[in-house]
């Protein structure tokens, strides 16, 4: 049986691809309010850090209150249908099944607002493999929603953090918890290694093989 108390997935390049529906909902936030729109073949860039830290970078715009508005924008798209422009990575199913199977608790922990992320889990039939969703939301980084499910209980020193971008690996580290990462996603080889996660998985068949002996 693996050690691990909890393990803590990433949802957006890890359980799902969400590119298409980020990618259209980004866009429709920047022409609303002027701003040229990202290229589609770039979308993995901003697939994973928080929405206000991307659109800062994209837009150049520092103005609080802009950013804010450009979240609403791409939330109200995002809330309608770019949720549902979202496709479930091959064996992921199965692996979740594997892992509740033996006996191990799982969490979801994703800069996207816990609603959101419901409803995608929701969409795909996997809410019942969750025991909690914790999501993020303006100016709430996932590493800090990590050390309030710690002060909560909820996750313990033995929990190991599943994701496929650096932030991820780092959210964790701060913590002092591992991390796994996983390379259907949208990071990088070189992007996660460069974090020294305990794991770097290629398939959801070698994430489950790995952990149940970890």
């Amino acid at each position: 049986m693996a050690h691990h108390d909890t393990l803590l997935f990433d949802l957006d390049g890890t359980l799902s691809d969400p590119a298409v529906g980020i990618c259209r909902s980004i866009n429709h936030a920047l022409a609303r309010f002027g701003h040229a729109e990202i290229d589609p073949a770039g979308i993995s860039a901003w697939i994973g850090p928080p929405l206000e830290q991307s659109f800062r970078q994209i837009t150049g715009v520092q103005d609080d209150a802009h950013v804010r508005a450009l979240i609403s924008a791409y939330r109200e798209r995002y809330g309608d249908i770019g949720y549902a422009e979202n496709t479930l990575y091959p064996g992921i199913p199965e692996a979740l099944q594997a892992l509740r199977e033996a006996g191990l608790p799982l969490g979801l922990c994703t800069s996207k607002r816990a609603d959101f992320a419901q409803r995608i889990l929701a969409l795909f039939g996997l809410q019942d493999h969750f025991g909690f969703v914790s999501g993020g939301d303006i100016g709430r980084e996932k590493w800090q929603q990590i050390a309030e499910l710690k002060a909560q209980g909820r996750v313990g020193p033995q929990a190991l953090m599943v994701g496929d971008r650096a932030v991820d690996i780092t959210a964790a580290h701060r913590n002092g918890l591992a991390a796994a990462g996983v390379l259907w996603g949208h990071g990088s080889r070189e992007e996660l290694q460069a974090q020294r996660p305990r794991h770097v998985f290629t398939d959801p068949d070698e994430l489950v093989r790995v952990l149940l002996a970890d």
